[in-house]
């Protein structure tokens, strides 16, 4: 861009020398110049200036909003790159309750653990990353005791499912499932109520959740 400018400068140059050469004499091959030429080359000078100086600027901005651009891709690739799933069920073949207190059940069986969220020695998720899950818990119990189970965010009751006992229905099956907003850090699990129980059975008690986007 500089080369054709100043290139423009030249032919020009030499076009208006000629033209006012016979009223003004130049003193030297390249001492001095016409008034016009000299006004007309400090003109352009000022005008290539203006050009550079905003040339520079656009540059600058554009250079910011490229980094920014860079900047919100790498936020939403790490966004996508968080996966979290899991699912698991408790193992054995035999009931689990009824206790004098409430108790957190511990799936010990894990069929997928996506991210090691979920921690199959206490049964409990932690959310990793703060964002919307969703969770899911079945059962199969007898009809001899009732049935009584939670879904909790740290000490707070989310959802709940719940069987009463029966003297004719020899078996239950129920469960429950909910969206819920995780901070980093919480705490879900599902709690068997007091007095209550469920059937240790893998098939059919289980325990499941995922991450449904970050927010």
């Amino acid at each position: 861009m500089t080369f054709t400018l100043w290139l423009l400068v030249c032919v020009c140059g030499l076009t208006l020398g000629q033209d006012v050469l016979p009223q003004t004499e130049v003193a030297t091959g390249t001492g001095s110049c016409s008034p016009d030429m000299c006004t007309f080359l400090k003109e352009f000078g000022a005008l290539q200036a203006k050009l550079e100086a905003t040339f520079s600027e656009k540059s600058e901005a554009l250079e910011t909003k490229l980094e920014e651009t860079e900047n919100q891709v790498l936020v939403l690739n790490e966004k996508a790159s968080t996966k979290v799933v899991f699912s698991a069920e408790i193992g054995g073949n035999g009931a689990i309750g009824p206790y004098s207190t409430s108790k957190t059940l511990i799936y010990t069986s894990v069929l997928a653990n996506l991210g090691n969220a979920y921690n199959q020695h206490t049964g409990i998720f932690v959310a990793p990353v703060r964002g919307m899950y969703y969770f899911s818990f079945f059962y199969h119990a007898g009809g001899g005791f009732p049935v009584g189970l939670d879904l909790m965010k740290n000490n707070q009751v989310v959802v709940r499912s719940a069987e009463h006992k029966s003297s004719y229905d020899f078996s239950d099956n129920g469960g429950n499932a909910a969206f819920v907003e995780l901070q980093q850090g919480d705490h879900v699990y599902v709690q068997l109520d007091a007095n209550h129980h469920v059937w240790g059975s893998g098939y059919s008690t289980t325990f499941s959740g995922f991450l449904l986007h970050q927010v």
